[in-house]
Parts: structure tokens; sequence; C-alpha cells
């Protein structure tokens, strides 16, 4: 691989001349591939019984697993059960660092796709809530789709500037996760792309939006909460330098260390800060800061969503009575109608009118008319435990893929109506029993390729 020189000669500044051929030395291994566990859905020991795609486990992150690529763990039906997110091993470091509580208010600002937001709503365990927003309203469909993937029903997704979000979510936020844009040096290794795009010019438009994000977010941090800054540059500008003159500026807030071990290494100046080097760890380059906010925890006053039903709510009714048990509810919520569909929210969540909201907590359907259609989101945030009735797969029973392409079935079922398809006790989706066949509900854009 061809670095630029003047990446070189930053790198041999920082490194010094021996640690920089380590570190280039780095580029003969191939990057390391991981997934990480879904605890909402199943355990880890549950997974190594399995014997799946590895087991070896990531130091930082106890959900964390080493994979072989060979193994395709996209292509397995686990995969689209939402039982694990396929994520590069450093990048599970912000989330598993920053400290997430029990019914903590949490912010994903850069969210999309949302790698560290399923990490965070898992670590949040249906408590609270979780706003994961993007500016990119192009990217933030990934981003919706690994929520409902993994399950997650106290999330709201957006897209919307970091300055827009200061003016509706002032003082907050409990915790805040700001996954910088940044120059992407630490991930050479893995996307030959980033070092085509590099360049000088590159470092100063990232800085510029690094700045302004953090000021966003100082404003949504109550009193008291944690702000986990990261990026996946080595560049000292974007990261110990960022912190510093962020710190010059906001005397209230101050940097919590973070522990120095599993090869991670302190920061260049601003020693409380770690730095993750792919010469160093299993994993890419990676810089983490934590932040807090000086002063007692406070809560902020806000005027909070209220719910929203009309007289089709019965279309609900009357298809929960049918196909639900009386306590498939994960959280305690409100009901809002938008358009024709029916979401299922977490109470004390601010008044969202004029943002950019793609998804308000947990779809629960569609009203068509005269009957109410439930949505892929409900049938993965549920467990199969929730449902009247389902059908139940192996992974090893080829109507299992079929399903996943959107075919028909034929089942030895003998009840009509909405039922959740699973494989293993895990949902899948829908299918409608008809005769003693499953009409298939999996959504098209969804389907196995």
């Amino acid at each position: 691989m061809e670095l630029p020189q003047q990446y070189i000669e930053k790198m041999k500044k920082l490194l010094g001349e021996q640690e920089y051929q380590e570190y280039l030395q780095c580029f003969e291994q191939k990057p390391q591939i991981g997934l990480r566990i879904n605890p909402l859905k199943w355990s880890k020991q549950e997974y190594f019984k399995k014997g799946l795609f590895g087991t070896e486990e990531v130091a930082w992150c106890k959900e964390g697993i080493y994979c072989r690529e060979e193994m395709r763990p996209a292509k397995h039906p686990y995969y689209y059960a939402g039982l694990y997110y396929i994520q590069e091993p450093s990048a599970m470091s912000p989330a598993a660092i920053l400290p997430i509580e029990k019914d903590d208010c949490v912010l994903d600002i850069c969210a999309a796709p949302g790698g560290k937001s399923t990490q965070l709503g898992a670590k949040l365990n249906h408590t609270g809530v979780l706003v994961c927003n993007d500016i990119s309203a192009g990217r933030t469909k990934a981003l919706l789709k690994n929520i409902e993937l993994f399950g997650i029903v106290n999330s709201i997704v957006m897209s919307e500037t970091p300055q827009k979000l200061s003016k509706h979510f002032k003082n907050y936020f409990d915790k805040i996760l700001i996954d910088a844009p940044c120059s992407g040096e630490g991930m050479f290794r893995k996307d030959v792309d980033m070092v085509k795009n590099w360049n000088v010019e590159l470092i100063e438009r990232c800085i510029q939006q690094q700045k302004e994000i953090l000021e966003y977010c100082a404003v949504m941090l109550k009193s008291g909460g944690m702000m986990l800054y990261s990026t996946c540059t080595f560049s000292v500008e974007e990261n110990e330098e960022m912190i510093q003159q962020f710190l010059q500026k906001h005397r209230e807030f101050a940097v919590v260390p973070i522990e120095k071990k599993w090869g991670f290494q302190k920061g260049i100046g601003l020693e409380e800060c770690a730095r993750l080097f792919p010469h160093k760890i299993k994993g890419e380059g990676h810089f983490l800061a934590l932040l807090q906010k000086k002063g007692e925890k406070s809560n902020s006053i806000f005027e909070v969503e209220k719910e929203q039903i009309d007289n089709r709510i019965s279309l609900f009714e009357e298809f929960e009575k049918q196909v639900l048990k009386p306590n498939w509810q994960k959280i305690e919520g409100i009901y809002k109608i938008y358009g024709d569909d029916l979401c299922y929210m977490p109470k004390k969540v601010p008044e969202l009118k004029g943002l950019r909201v793609l998804r308000s907590g947990l779809k629960l359907g569609t009203f068509k008319k005269n009957r109410f259609e439930p949505s892929q989101a409900l049938a993965l945030a549920l467990n199969k435990d929730d449902f009247n009735n389902y059908v139940d797969f192996t992974v090893e029973c080829d109507d299992v893929i079929r399903y996943l392409k959107g075919e028909s079935i034929a089942v030895p079922e003998p009840r009509d109506g909405w039922s959740v398809v699973c494989v293993d006790g895990h949902t899948l989706g829908w299918g409608k029993l008809q005769k003693g066949r499953l009409k298939n509900k999996y959504p098209v854009s969804w389907k196995w390729e």
C-alpha cells in the first residue's frame, strides 16, 4: 500500500522511527473481523454452544468476538434474526467505555450505520431513551434497519443538524457518544479508499465539523453527565488538540481517565485519553476521550410528547388480542399515530415537532382499510413467547432460507391468521397462515440475496 508522503512524515514524528516500522508491519496482516453478540436476544454462552464463527473474545467488549471471514456471518439466518452485529473490534470500544446506566437518556449523534447505537441500546436494556441521529438522511436508512434488527424499542431515529438538536434537547442527555467524522487514518489497513481520499484539507474540514459537534453536545449534556468523543484517526489535531481546545473553552468539563489495559496507549500530551494502534492491539486505529460535565446531576425541564390516537386504535386492539400475549410491552410508553403508522414510544421524550424524525419508538404497524398490518420491527422486538401463534424452524431446515427469500411455505399448522416466523426460537418476521400454507410477509428490501 502506497501511503501519502505527508502522512508518513506525520506518523514518523508521532511514533518515532522504530515504532513506525512496527506500525508498517501491521499492513502485512489482514484486518480483524468481529461480531458483537446481541444480549437483548441471547447470551454469549448460547453463542458458544452453537460453535459458529469463532471463540476468541474481544478484550475491551464483553459481547465482542473475533470471527473468521470465511465463515460468512452475514450469510446466516441468525444474522437476519438480529442475534449479532458485524463490527470491526476497535469500533466496539467507544460504546463499551461509555458507562451506561439504567434509565439513562443517551444520544448517539453520528450514529449511522448503527453499530454503536445498537451497542448502546443493548446496554440500556429497554430502559431510558436512546436518540440515534445522523445528519445524512441516506445513511439513516441503514441505521434504522439495524435498530429494528436488534429489537431496540426505546429509540428515536432522526436526521438533524447538531445545532437544531441542541435547541430541542438542552440539558437532556445523561450520556452522549460522539463518533466524530474524521480523516480515517486508523482505517488505512482496512479500507484503501481512505488512503486515496486522505489529504491535509480533509483534516481541516473534519476539525471544523468536530468543533461544531462538541459545542452543541455540551449544550445537550446534563450536569454530571458524561460524553465520549472518539475518532478512527491518529491525527493529534483531531484528537488531543481538539479535546484540549474544548476544555480551555468549557471549564465545566473535565477529562475522565480511561484505564490503559488491553494494549490501549495513553494520549499524546493528554494521558487520560486512550489511543488504539493496530500494531499494539487486535484491531484498527482509534482514539477515545471520556469527558464529564461538572456539577450535581440535574433534570431538565421540557415539554414531553403526549399520547395521540384516534378511533383506528380499535383495529390494533383487535389485532393485539388475537396475536400478542397480554404482557408483550417491553417499556412503559405511549401510543402515537403518524399518518397511518402506529408507534409505541418511551415516556419522557421531548416534543419532537419540527425535527426530521424517521422513527419514534417502536413502529407497531400500519393501518390499512379496515385492518391493522404489523411491522417487521414488531416481530423482531419481541420474543417467541410474546406471540399466541408462531412457526419455529431449526437453522438446518431449508424452509428458513426459503422464508428469508420471500417464498410461501407449507406448514402443518391448523390455525389461520398472523404468525411470527422463528429460527431456533428467535423471531425473523411475519407470515400469514391460511389452509396449511404460510403466506410470506418478509419485507422485500430485507430478503436473502
